[in-house]
């Protein structure tokens, strides 16, 4: 989700659901140390619970970085061990701290040290030909002896060598049982399960076995599908915002943002999906890329005819 789960975006998610907890996009420790820390960590108090997911391998450096987040007000520091990209591999963090649980537990011992905040791990449930419970069992027994308590596993494992970022998210086969399986041989730890999942039946259907679910290009491409969580998971008997009460609450936000120099575009981009599957769908993304003259008020504009357009076809196939 790197590039993707910026402020902008995590803003515009929060107005769907006030109970999910959102996650940065991953940050390396050396941008924290070394890059724009307002920039990077400075968010609004509106996306709460938040936490910041952190990619490094270096304990001083992730110790830092974790006294940052508590500092800028995060609610939980999750440490990237799934990410499979060459970059990340160079930096010696991401899916390759499978191999070294010795190392992420240093890391989790210092950080823990510096910072009063839950230390997470979110990771794969394999490594190269290393596939087997047993392997993922060791790897978070280990970890787990550091004291960290909740896991969030990706349901597939990762190949360091041959696929890109994105074929590692699509060619290793989904595996639930074995993340079923770690729930059942670790009880007492909080195991979240990722990947593949993109309705909110099934994220019920995983939920009977594991403790949470964590959603991601699915949320992302398919917005919307956020505003009914509070409702059908957390219980909350708050009413739905429509898309067009959705885009009214982010105009504001929008108009303030771009006083202070941000583009436009930057935030809109994150919207593209907010109509997916609705009649106008197509108009509203060639909308929010093409358009030169984009303006908050025209974008508001445009949602309210879609949303007219809506109810029109509602009303033509009632009849």
């Amino acid at each position: 989700m790197m590039d993707w789960t910026d402020r902008h975006c995590r803003y515009f998610l929060r107005l769907m659901s006030k109970h999910i907890r959102l996650y940065t996009e991953m940050l390396s420790t050396q941008a924290l140390i070394h890059g724009d820390t307002d920039k990077l960590l400075g968010h609004c108090s509106t996306e709460h619970p938040l936490a910041l997911q952190l990619g490094g391998c270096n304990p001083k450096e992730m110790a830092i970085c974790s006294q940052m987040a508590e500092d800028w007000g995060y609610q939980e520091v999750n440490i990237n061990a799934g990410c499979p990209s060459s970059r990340v591999q160079q930096g010696r963090f991401g899916a390759c701290l499978l191999n070294e649980p010795n190392l992420v537990a240093e890391c989790i011992n210092n950080m823990q040290q510096r910072c009063a905040l839950p230390i997470t791990v979110k990771t794969r449930i394999g490594l190269d030909e290393q596939d087997s419970f047993d392997f993922l069992h060791r790897f978070i027994e280990r970890v787990s002896q550091a004291g960290c308590q909740l896991f969030i596993l990706h349901a597939r494992k990762a190949w360091l060598q041959g696929l890109s970022p994105k074929e590692n998210r699509e060619i290793p086969p989904l595996d639930y049982n074995r993340v079923y399986a770690i729930k059942q041989a670790f009880p007492k730890f909080t195991i979240v399960l990722n990947g593949g999942i993109c309705s909110l039946s099934q994220v019920k259907n995983h939920c009977q076995k594991v403790d949470g679910v964590m959603l991601g290009r699915a949320a992302y491409h398919n917005p919307f599908l956020l505003s009914q969580v509070d409702q059908q998971l957390f219980g909350v008997a708050t009413p739905e915002k429509s898309r067009l009460e959705i885009v009214e609450n982010m105009i504001s936000y929008l108009q303030n943002q771009c006083k202070q120099g941000i583009p436009l575009k930057a935030m809109t981009r994150h919207m593209m999906g907010l109509f997916q599957a609705q009649p106008g769908a197509r108009t509203w993304r060639r909308f929010l890329s093409n358009d030169p003259n984009l303006t908050p008020r025209r974008l508001l504009n445009l949602a309210q005819t879609l949303t007219a357009r809506a109810k029109q076809h509602v009303a033509s196939c009632s009849l």
